[in-house]
């Protein structure tokens, strides 16, 4: 698969999506960098994170383009997605299709993946102009639900957020999703401060990810 978007490419050539919610921009920092040192080096710093533009702007200048791949996450409206875009995210998502910053993302050619749960609304997001869609929220139905949609819709591009583990990534890979966004399963150990786990765990996403991609879709 070739996307128009050179960071969407990049964030399909990696496979996995760090989904870092912390409390606090120290906390979400750490968990930026434990994520690099293991090898995911696509980053969503969401807006449930205090002081999230801040935090991506401290990344932007601390990491190379060629480091790390920075982008926004939870971005409910088009004024988040400027603040966002301004301070250096490089891609948005969004936990659902929002109209408005769909078409800011694409006026400022800034790859924006929205949210869905339905063929409607992949579609409707689809024919707005959007190469990925996010399927949120995947635990509702699981790695099973790619391979339907994929059914009826070959040529859309997904990317599950929300119950993708160790244990069923490869699942998900194979059924036909492009990339995974893992959040709590690969971030844990910053509840604890044990941030060399996030490493650890990063690692084994990475390799679990690659694995599945050789054994084809």
């Amino acid at each position: 698969m070739t996307f128009k978007s050179p960071v969407l490419q990049k964030i399909a050539n990696i496979g996995i999506v760090a989904v870092v919610r912390a409390e606090n921009s120290e906390q979400a920092e750490e968990i930026a960098q434990s994520c690099i040192i293991g090898g995911v080096t696509a980053i969503e710093i969401t807006y449930t994170v205090p002081g999230a533009t801040e935090v991506i702007k401290t990344l932007t200048e601390k990491f190379s383009a060629q480091e790390l791949i920075l982008g926004a996450g939870t971005v409910l409206d088009a004024e988040t997605a400027q603040a966002a875009i301004s301070s250096g995210a490089t891609f948005i998502v969004s936990p659902a299709f929002d109209l408005a910053v769909s078409q800011l993302c694409l006026n400022r050619q800034i790859p924006y993946i929205p949210g869905c749960m339905t063929i409607t609304e992949i579609i409707t997001a689809t024919n707005a102009g959007n190469e990925l869609i996010k399927i949120f929220p995947g635990s509702v139905f699981g790695p099973n639900f790619i391979k339907a949609i994929k059914g009826p819709l070959p040529d859309v591009q997904l990317m599950p957020t929300g119950g993708v583990n160790l244990d069923n990534v490869t699942q998900w890979i194979q059924n036909g999703s492009i990339a995974v966004g893992v959040g709590g399963e690969l971030t844990k150990g910053a509840k604890t401060g044990d941030y060399d786990l996030i490493t650890q765990t990063a690692r084994k996403f990475v390799s679990a990810v690659k694995n599945a991609c050789r054994g084809g879709f």
